[in-house]
């Protein structure tokens, strides 16, 4: 089981979701969290500080963090120069584009975010490779799956301007090697999507999984704090289950809200 989560904003969370989703967690015990980008509201070591004990405190034996445009310096111009991600790695490590493999699972992280654009995300065309090239050495029973913080694939014409840059040539290439999810936050708005008939280049199915803010203030529409739950089982024939996780004020816990059942290629 995966656990995705989008846009903490450490800086900006309302510490009655946070707890919510702590013990969502520890009830549900998944395999593996995904939190995929903005971490932080502005990048400051208070905020990296709090993400850090609200991860490892996550019931999850693996984790993997990937930046978001806000987890880069905004005011501080000359740490966003020289050392945008000083308190990012400080606190998550080194890497930027983690990944992890077993079984059942292939996750590879990729990190969108650049320090002379403010929000926008891009994927440069060798990082489209480098995913092609390890998503073609899957095998065939892993759920293969891409995460990057700024969305391939909006339902909205107002959320265009924040589509990732090269999502086109990425959607293309991951989808021949192989993938079968993209993971995805940055507009605070949940959906799934298979771009499989969304597309017209794209030939078989691959869905793109966009996650709410997972524990900020910062909602959008006033759509409520959200999580992606997925249950994948290896020995079955292909095909994934997406649960949306929302808190629920009333009760102050996470419920279900929506379920879909994928099927891959």
């Amino acid at each position: 089981m995966v656990l995705h989560l989008s846009d903490t904003h450490f800086g900006t969370e309302k510490p009655e979701v946070t707890s919510a989703l702590l013990q969502l967690a520890q009830e549900v015990r998944p395999d593996i969290a995904i939190l995929s980008g903005d971490v932080t509201q502005r990048a400051r070591r208070d905020q990296f500080a709090a993400a850090r004990r609200f991860i490892d405190a996550l019931a999850a034996p693996v984790k993997l963090v990937i930046p978001g445009n806000h987890d880069i310096p905004l005011f501080n111009i000359f740490a966003r120069v020289f050392k945008p991600y000083g308190n990012y790695r400080r606190v998550f490590g080194h890497t930027l584009e983690p990944q992890f493999s077993n079984h059942d699972v292939l996750v590879i992280g990729v990190n969108a975010t650049r320090p002379w654009r403010h929000a926008d995300g891009e994927v440069s065309a060798k990082q489209i490779e480098h995913v092609s090239q390890q998503l073609q050495r899957a095998s065939p029973d892993q759920l293969r799956i891409v995460a990057v913080h700024q969305p391939v694939f909006v339902e909205r014409e107002s959320d265009k301007e924040n589509l990732l840059h090269g999502h086109q040539q990425a959607i293309k290439a991951w989808a021949a090697a192989g993938a079968d999810l993209i993971l995805s936050g940055h507009i605070h708005l949940a959906y799934v999507r298979n771009l499989g008939l969304a597309l017209p280049d794209v030939t078989r199915s691959l869905w793109t999984l966009s996650a709410g803010t997972a524990v900020s203030k910062r909602v959008r529409e006033g759509k409520p704090n959200s999580v992606n739950l997925i249950r994948y089982d290896a020995t079955q024939p292909r095909r994934c289950q997406v649960e949306r996780w929302d808190f629920d004020v009333t009760s102050s816990r996470f419920m279900v809200a929506e379920t879909k059942l994928l099927e891959l290629s």
